[in-house]
């Protein structure tokens, strides 16, 4: 029988008070409440199109900006990835999305490989949506990459509408990294590397 793939992961500074309860092998169901509206949007997105369950629970310094928020959210996220996913025994590894939004078009690419790296080119013409400042969809990203240690690659293909852009940008990160989590019933209890840990 397959072990539960779930995690809670939280994180508590002077800035930002962050919960993530995380299963992934859900339906897709999320409860996110981070304070900024877009952002939780987006990260209800995520776990739609991931088939993951995720409840987020962020209290942060929004009175100065949505920075911490964010980026720290990106952080707790990733523990709780690294902690369900355990030894990565039988997962795919590596995933892939390309993924249309009206005019946009986003690529994802991941790799549970264990070294942290993101590589992000989405550039955006517009500087905020809603009370979110788009630059830190990059900062979420670069947190979740270096704290679930995966590498993570995101580029936008088309695409003039920056609401379209990051949302299909976190379409294809979703799917993407619900291909690099699933089970690989060929693989069984290895782990995708000849290095023999990820």
């Amino acid at each position: 029988m397959t072990a539960l793939r779930q995690a809670v992961a939280q994180r508590t500074t002077k800035e930002t008070d962050i919960v993530v309860t995380l299963n992934l092998d859900g339906s897709g169901v999320a409860r996110i409440t981070t304070g900024i509206g877009f952002f939780d949007h987006m990260l209800t997105t995520f776990a739609k199109h991931a088939l993951c369950d995720l409840e987020i629970n962020a209290r942060g310094d929004l009175h100065i900006d949505g920075h911490h928020t964010v980026e720290d959210t990106g952080i707790v996220l990733g523990q709780a990835l690294r902690q369900a996913l355990g030894e990565k025994k039988g997962v795919m590894r590596f995933g892939h999305a390309l993924v249309p939004l009206d005019e946009a078009l986003c690529t994802a690419v991941v790799d549970l490989s264990g070294r942290p790296f993101l590589a992000f080119d989405m550039p955006m013409t517009c500087h905020r949506i809603g009370e979110l400042d788009t630059e830190l969809i990059e900062e979420f990203f670069r947190a979740l990459a270096m704290s679930a240690l995966m590498t993570v690659h995101i580029r936008k293909e088309a695409g003039h509408n920056t609401h379209h852009i990051i949302e299909a940008g976190f379409k294809a990160f979703a799917r993407a990294l619900r291909m690099a989590v699933e089970l690989d019933p060929r693989v069984e209890e290895t782990v995708p590397s000849t290095k023999g840990v990820l």
